[in-house]
């Protein structure tokens, strides 16, 4: 092999190598920043990830909220209207957190069934409503009132 074509083999490997790395690192950032949305019953079911961080949404349950006295800790239901899962986290609450209204979580689901919030997010004002809450929800009064899903409906 003569020295001009092994420094274009040399040059053809490091590139190779280069964008091999770079697809990688590139891959395991979108893994570490990729963020699914499930309902309480979704979590119930067991579709949740136990290693993954997620966000997890509904209506806080009415009486659910249980504040530790001497910290930041907070437990709460929240609810889509068939199943319901207890969230924990420790922080201030949005201004507009509150029983019967829609927010939604990001965090981990621990061992025991409980949501760990790191951050809760509450609606803004009377209208609004994430879109994949309000999908879930009417998805849930029509399982709960019919017992058929949307897939079922759909065709």
């Amino acid at each position: 092999m003569t020295p001009t074509r092994k420094k274009r083999l040399y040059l053809v490997v490091m590139i190779v190598v280069g964008i091999g790395a770079a697809t990688v690192l590139a891959m395991n950032a979108f893994d570490e920043n990729l963020m699914f949305f499930y309902s309480p019953s979704e979590v119930v079911a067991g579709k949740a990830p136990r290693d993954h961080v997620f966000r997890v949404g509904g209506m806080v349950s009415n009486g659910s909220i249980k504040r530790e006295s001497g910290s930041l800790t907070v437990n709460f239901d929240l609810t889509d209207n068939v199943d319901t899962v207890t969230v924990e986290y420790t922080g201030i609450l949005p201004d507009l957190f509150r029983e019967g209204q829609g927010t939604v979580s990001k965090g981990r689901l621990r061992d025991d069934g409980v949501f760990v919030a790191d951050e809760v997010l509450a609606k803004h004002d009377e209208n609004y409503m994430p879109p994949e809450v309000g999908e879930m929800l009417k998805s849930a009064n029509i399982k709960a009132t019919t017992g058929k899903s949307m897939g079922d409906y759909q065709q």
